[in-house]
């Protein structure tokens, strides 16, 4: 029984352009890492950049897997695709699970890691102009306790009357944590809709994979008995 061509070479273009897309999500990943304009602040409580890099690794591992397996028809490296995809599978579901119930315990551990950073009078001046910075791009004041995380209140949480959240001080009066949580919570269908995405193309590989691998097995089970 000869194996089916189209399922071998779909497989193959699938975990090539797997393959290229880790090389992507790694190099990029790695080139913000060792950028120099990163935010401490937000690299602390955020730390995507790591699990960017961990994704694209094991991202180019599996699309060599996979493209091996394909070409060469080797069942052993399918089996360990098939299995790996499997594994990613059920952890993306269990993160999944566990994001949608832990929602608070996910803002408590942003906070927590933020508190890291006060008081601020006894932070490096790179803490502070990071804050600063943040402060003006998200329109908030002091990292956890409002503008009492300040000794002396910058100019980048001034307000005007106009603006939401100034108060009678003409300071912002949300803190930048909480604009942080709230950006999570924004991007939260984004990622949803990533990893529905990735989701059904891993149930696409894996059915792939199997049907590849169970036409090898028959195609070398007719060879023996021949």
């Amino acid at each position: 029984m000869a194996v089916n061509k189209c399922i071998k070479y779909l497989l193959f273009f699938f975990n090539l352009l797997f393959w290229i897309s880790g090389c992507i999500i790694l190099g990029v990943s790695i080139y913000l890492k060792v950028s120099k304009d990163g935010n401490q602040i937000t690299n602390e409580s955020l730390p995507g950049i790591d699990l960017m890099i961990a994704i694209g690794v094991i991202i180019m591992v599996l699309g060599f897997l996979g493209c091996c397996g394909a070409i060469k028809e080797n069942r052993c490296m399918l089996l360990m695709f098939f299995v790996s995809l499997l594994v990613i599978f059920i952890l993306l579901l269990a993160a999944g699970i566990l994001g949608a119930v832990g929602e608070k315990k996910v803002k408590d551990w942003v906070k927590e890691r933020l508190e890291k950073f006060t008081p601020l009078s006894k932070q490096p001046q790179g803490v502070k102009d990071d804050l600063e910075k943040l402060q003006r791009e998200l329109k908030c004041c002091g990292l956890v306790n409002g503008p009492g995380d300040w000794e002396k209140i910058p100019d980048s949480c001034r307000c005007n009357a106009t603006d939401t959240d100034c108060n009678n001080s003409k300071v912002y009066s949300t803190t930048c944590s909480a604009r942080i949580i709230t950006l999570m919570e924004k991007n939260m269908e984004v990622v949803i809709g990533i990893a529905f995405a990735i989701a059904t193309l891993l149930i696409f590989g894996m059915v792939f994979a199997m049907i590849l691998y169970c036409q090898i097995g028959r195609k070398d089970s007719v060879s023996t008995n021949a």
